[in-house]
């Protein structure tokens, strides 16, 4: 059953900005607007020095002053609109986009040895700057030139010197984009790593508190966000000696035309009204520059966020959702399969090959280290290996859509993690479930009495990763969400080592059941009980195929005085011998235990001493 060819989807990023480029084009045009209407206070004074005054004409003074006065409502009107319109784009952004950078950066930590959750945090960074003020100087910056070409035309001369302060604000802000962007963005890769470094610690807090690890955790942590300061604080003191510098410029700007349009006024070359409007139209033209240049951080961050976010969706795009693919039968098959993590030179798995009928178990078993657990996850397809195919009703595994694979694949992980929110959701892997499925996966796991016990039944809240359970209680919860809905393989990592007696006892009945119903079983062990009633067993060891066959012939191979310089640790296949039995016996009464009268004469001679 081959999947068929589909087409890639867009980048989701790259489809919402095209969604929303009429947004974009309408905060342009509302850019454009209120610069131009900023134009009205230095044209008001203007009229007011050259005509008001020299004329005395009060109605020309009301007449002046009620255009401008319209003229700052619509301003203002407009400056709001803007606001409100860059807030929805950054929400519907963060809305469109933001399950997409999840699922990729949940896709992309499959095939490392952890995930980031930093893309995340990117969408808000790049929503803030949209949503904040420091994303206006920038959207106004570009109509300086307006405002230089009315001073132009005031007089050439001021015109020339605006030009010159404006030219050196922009070498300002192209020298602080320079000086400050690869301190800032290692600065943001620091804090990243220490970010991911924390949700560990946060993860494992209570190995951290029993061992007196917290210093050492601690310390880390500290020396990774030190690096990270060092950065952003030789980033803030560049940007701060660029922002000093541009209002120096600036100040001096305003200087320099007052003092040339003095003179010029002066020299009759220039109205009284001229020289306060330019001055006015200076500032106003130099303002966005030296204000871009005070938020240019900000701005770098959403740029080195969006960009981060844009190739991870780029690497994570996937094909378009297709018609789901017929049932499988649960026949699955390893077709040469070899896999790599990323950074390491030498496979974790070499050339694994095996096939399963439906309703066949296989037992995994081998070493620590050998790759059973690896193995287990290309079997459900979060692992994509380099070489081979996973199949499971010939139907290849890694090329199988998630949402529709998903719902003939259980899968319960050697660290079992639950979702907070309760049983029920977690049974019904996070979807509201049909009841009767849901009480059915966990009568199967042998927990539904347990559920009942709790507070609430099935609507027990449990907690961020489940911690009103016990360990116990989690893994047969993740072994319900496996089994839940109608699967054709499920895939087991050590699903008895948090189990009591009852609990392995409700395991193995649940496993006869599993096969009766004609659904293959894979389960890695480390304990042997849980292999009986297996059918087949295969063993790994530094990730290629050791042997593989029936459980019987197998076992067999093991069973003898010993294992064979190639095996498995025997803890794999049979029962360890315990302590007493191993204990050498005495070499003066070799093979004989010791007579009752006397063991009972040594305990009597030993309590006396004691």
């Amino acid at each position: 059953m081959a999947s068929p060819s589909k087409a890639i989807r867009p980048n989701p990023l790259s489809d919402a900005l095209r969604r929303c480029r009429s947004g974009f084009f309408a905060v342009v045009f509302f850019s454009f607007a209120i610069n131009m209407l900023l134009l009205t206070a230095p044209l008001y004074m203007l009229q007011v020095f050259d005509r008001v005054l020299t004329s005395r004409s009060i109605n020309t003074l009301i007449y002046l002053t009620l255009v401008a006065a319209f003229a700052f409502i619509i301003l203002w009107g407009l400056e709001i609109v803007r606001g409100r319109v860059m807030v929805s784009l950054g929400t519907w952004l963060d809305r469109r986009v933001g399950g997409s950078v999840l699922a990729a950066s949940l896709g992309a930590g499959l095939g490392q040895r952890s995930a980031s959750i930093q893309p995340v945090q990117d969408i808000g960074v790049v929503r803030t700057f949209l949503t904040g003020p420091g994303i206006f100087p920038i959207l106004d910056a570009p109509w300086t030139p307006v405002f230089l070409a009315v001073v132009f035309l005031l007089h050439p001369l001021l015109g020339w010197i605006g030009l010159a302060g404006a030219t050196l604000l922009f070498v300002f802000a192209l020298a602080n984009d320079l000086a400050t962007r690869g301190p800032l963005v290692r600065a943001s890769q620091i804090s990243g790593s220490a970010l991911d470094e924390a949700q560990a610690a946060a993860r494992n807090a209570d190995v951290i508190e029993a061992m007196g690890m917290m210093p050492n955790v601690v310390s880390r942590w500290t020396r990774k966000i030190d690096g990270s300061l060092v950065q952003q604080a030789r980033a803030s003191r560049t940007a701060g000696l660029i922002t000093a510098s541009s209002k120096f410029v600036r100040q001096t700007l305003q200087i320099a035309i007052l003092g040339v349009g003095a003179w010029l006024v002066l020299g009759n070359e220039l109205t009284p009204g001229g020289m306060i409007a330019g001055s006015i139209l200076i500032a106003r033209a130099l303002a966005p520059v030296e204000q871009a240049i005070g938020s240019w951080r900000g701005a770098i961050g959403a740029r080195t966020a969006y960009r981060r976010i844009k190739h991870l969706l780029a690497a994570a795009a996937r094909p378009d959702e297709a018609e789901p693919l017929p049932r499988p039968e649960g026949s699955v098959a390893a077709e040469g399969i070899s896999f790599a993590y990323p950074g390491e030179t030498e496979p974790f798995l070499r050339n694994i090959s095996f096939a399963l009928n439906p309703g066949e178990s296989l037992g995994l078993i081998g070493p620590t280290a050998s790759g059973k657990t690896t193995l287990a996850r290309i079997l459900v397809g979060t692992l994509k290996p380099q070489i081979g195919n996973a199949r499971l009703g010939g139907a290849d595994i890694a090329q199988w859509d998630s949402r529709d694979r998903g719902q003939y694949v259980g899968y319960l992980p050697q660290d079992v993690e639950l979702f907070s929110g309760t049983v029920r959701e977690n049974i019904a892997r996070l979807g509201q479930g049909d009841a009767e499925g849901v009480y059915a996966a966990a009568r199967l796991a042998g927990v539904h009495e347990d559920i009942l016990a709790l507070p609430n039944a099935y609507e027990t809240e449990i907690g961020v990763g489940g911690m009103a359970l016990s360990g116990g209680q989690r893994q047969r919860i993740g072994f319900a969400r496996a089994v839940y809905g109608d699967p054709k393989l499920v895939v087991l990592d050590e699903p008895n080592s948090n189990l009591d007696a009852a609990g392995e006892s409700a395991l193995f009945d649940a496993l006869a059941h599993l096969r009766g119903q004609g659904i293959t079983v894979v389960i890695i062990a480390h304990r042997p009980g849980v292999l009986r009633g297996v059918d087949k067993i295969l063993v790994l060891r530094k990730g290629s195929m050791e042997i593989f066959g029936p459980r019987d012939e197998v076992l067999s191979r093991f069973s003898g005085s010993g294992p064979s310089s190639t095996s498995p640790n025997r803890a794999n296949v049979t029962q360890k011998k315990s302590p007493v039995a191993s204990r050498p016996r005495s070499s003066s009464r070799k093979g004989k235990p010791p007579s009752p009268g006397k063991a009972a004469k040594r305990r009597s001679t030993g309590a006396r001493k004691t």
